[in-house]
This record gives C-alpha cells, sequence and structure tokens, in this order.
C-alpha cells in the first residue's frame, strides 16, 4: 500500500478492528477433515435426488420469505421450542450473536462469557464496540468457576452474558445448577448456545418459560447441515421483537429455507448420523486416551479436546498434517489450552486414521 493509502486506513479504521486478525480457516483440499466439527457424512443417494427435484421449483429470481414462516415453524417442533416462546433465525450463529450484540451495545457496556470459550463472542463484541469480559475456567477441569463468574457480572454489569452448553472448544457440560445460578444473577440478557445439543441429552431450552432474561441459541450445522448456514435463537418475544429489529431483510436466502425445511422433513436420517458421531466419540476417546502422555477431556460435543505433553502439540499436528490428517491445534490460543489439540469426531475409517497416526506419532517423540 502507498502511504496515503495508509494514512487513510489508519486514520478512519477503527483502532481496535485494525488490531484484529481475521477469523482463520485451515485449507482442507486432499485432507481428511477434522477440523471444524462437522458431520461427516453426506445424504444418501435417494435424498440427494429428492432434495435437486425440489430445487428445480424454487425460484431465484424472488426474494425469500422475509420471516421464514415455514422453516422457523419447522424448527420450532423439531428443536422443541416451548409454546409460547418466538424464534428468529440468522445466518448461522453469528449472525443471530450479532443482532444480540447491536441490539445491545452501548456506551462502556459489556459481553461476558468464559475463556477459553466460542471466539466469536469476543470479536462480535469488539465489532459492536462493546468490552468483551472474559472468566476463566478452572484451570484442571475446564469447569465454571460460579463466583468468579457471579463476582464478575457484579463488578461488569454486562448487558449479555454468553455460556455455550456444551462449551467450544473443551467440549465439557457446565453444571446445569451453575448455569442457573449464573441467569438468576445476570443484571442482562443470558444466551445458553447449544450449538452442539445433537450430542448432549442436557438442555435449557425447555426452560425458557421459567426465566425473564433468558434465551438459546441453536444451529443446524452439528446435526449435518453447516453449508447451510442457519441458526435459531428462541425466547420471549419481547426480546425476540427488539433483536428482529436489527435482522437484515432477507437474511434466509431461498435456496438455504428449501433445503433446509427438506431436510428436517427427513431428520431421522440426521439422527441415525448423529447417533453414529456420539458412538464413535466413546470409541475414539478410549483410543486416544490409551496413548501415552495424552490427557483426554470428557466430550459432550462432537469434538474431543487432547492435552498432549508437554511442548509437542505443534509438532503433532504438523505430523498429522503430513500423514494428511487435519485437525484443530489450539496450543496458543489461550494459555489453559496449552498443549492441546482438538480433533473432530469423523466416520470410523477416518478416526481410526486419526488414532493410528497419533499412536505412531507418540512412539517416535
Amino acid at each position: 500500500m502507498t502511504d496515503e493509502l495508509n494514512r487513510l486506513v489508519d486514520n478512519w479504521v477503527r483502532p481496535e478492528i485494525r488490531a484484529l486478525s481475521p477469523y482463520h480457516v485451515q485449507p482442507a483440499q486432499g485432507m481428511i477433515k477434522l477440523d471444524a466439527m462437522e458431520n461427516p457424512y453426506s445424504w444418501p443417494d435417494a435424498l440427494r435426488q429428492a432434495w435437486v427435484e425440489l430445487l428445480r421449483s424454487v425460484d431465484v429470481n424472488r426474494y425469500p420469505d422475509p420471516t421464514a414462516r415455514v422453516l422457523s415453524e419447522r424448527l420450532s417442533e423439531v428443536m422443541g421450542v416451548p409454546d409460547g416462546m418466538r424464534v428468529m433465525l440468522g445466518n448461522g450463529s453469528d449472525e443471530l450473536i450479532q443482532m444480540i450484540a447491536l441490539s445491545l451495545a452501548g456506551p462502556s457496556r459489556a459481553v461476558l462469557s468464559v475463556d477459553p470459550g466460542f471466539v466469536m463472542y469476543r470479536m462480535i463484541a469488539t465489532f459492536c464496540g462493546m468490552r468483551y469480559v472474559g472468566v476463566p475456567l478452572d484451570a484442571d477441569s475446564f469447569g465454571l468457576d460460579l463466583q468468579a463468574v457471579l463476582q464478575a457480572m457484579d463488578e461488569q454489569q454486562p448487558a449479555v452474558v454468553f455460556l455455550a452448553y456444551p462449551n467450544n472448544p473443551t467440549g465439557n457440560l457446565f453444571d446445569a445448577g451453575a448455569v442457573e445460578a449464573v441467569i438468576r444473577a445476570a443484571p442482562g440478557l443470558v444466551v445458553v448456545d447449544e450449538a452442539y445439543a445433537p450430542f448432549t441429552d442436557a438442555s435449557f431450552m425447555q426452560r425458557l418459560g421459567e426465566f425473564d432474561n433468558l434465551v438459546v441459541m441453536r444451529t443446524v450445522s452439528k446435526m449435518g447441515l453447516a453449508g447451510l448456514r442457519l441458526g435459531l435463537l428462541a425466547g420471549r418475544a419481547a426480546w425476540i421483537d427488539q433483536f428482529d429489529k436489527v435482522r437484515l431483510p432477507y437474511n434466509i436466502n431461498v435456496l438455504t429455507q428449501a433445503s433446509a425445511e427438506f431436510a428436517l422433513r427427513h431428520k431421522a436420517v440426521l439422527d441415525d448420523q448423529t447417533r453414529l458421531i456420539r458412538q464413535e466419540r466413546v470409541r475414539v476417546t478410549q483410543a486416544l486416551s490409551a496413548i501415552g502422555g495424552v490427557r483426554v477431556y470428557p466430550s459432550e460435543a462432537n469434538f474431543i479436546l487432547v492435552r498432549t505433553p508437554p511442548g509437542v502439540a505443534p509438532a503433532w499436528f504438523e505430523a498429522l498434517r503430513e500423514r494428511r490428517v487435519l485437525i484443530k491445534c489450539l496450543d496458543g490460543a489461550h494459555p489453559l489450552l496449552r498443549d492441546c489439540l482438538r480433533p473432530t469426531v469423523g466416520t470410523p475409517a477416518e478416526n481410526d486414521a486419526l488414532t493410528e497416526a497419533l499412536r505412531e506419532i507418540a512412539v517416535r517423540a
């Protein structure tokens, strides 16, 4: 860039935005892709063909239904949204987080969450000009430090608290009583982010009516529909109606609406895939736990957090890449994640490739 262009950018782009790094997605072509918490299974051929036939009838020259009414009703039914609660859809959970932050932003207002946690809570808080307050998890178990969260809420008075349930990137499920205590003590809104709901039996969805300040967020990405970019926010109309004011028009495109509604009519296929992933999670956890020097953390998600022996996580990550197995290296992402790797649970063959490669790497270390 020229000096003049640099001056213009530095003068007009907010300093906190210039200081950010963009969200990084690893190149994955030709790899066994176990880095992004995706469902590894595609649709059966017959289902794929029926979907293609449906898309032939979709008119892309017209704007989509602005409220995605049919899809919203289907999602409410599938995800067990209680009667009397309102829903709003977003272009993935990220857009929903952004709509919440935009609605609640103000001078010196704060977003509070736990660290390590979902990186987009911090990033979107910054986008929206809000302070981010990260409360460290327990250093050994990654459990919720309830007293620390309660103290931080009392001191910082956050406009919104985000709690991923199960947590990303650690995979553990916070104590339900502790989460309830946070909801009851929070001065503002609490968002329970249930992105990994298909892989656990725990949920706050049915408890929406108990609290005035609770909303629950879901996504279809982990169900096997990550390419559609579709998230759902459920809660009392008083909240949802306000957030809907900052939703951009036609944010759920016509192909996503048609495809998601079609897929949810065949949810049994997705449920079968989810059962396979949950079964494989147990098997992979056992296999990884048998590798000497490795600590495997309990997971209620479709990924597993692994702590390697000290100092070798980056080398193990690169050794896996050389074997065409791509996972996520979390070493350096947060002090509590030192020496940590995070593989997604894949197909049995993909999981075998991962565990066999890690066993070989560990023996040679």
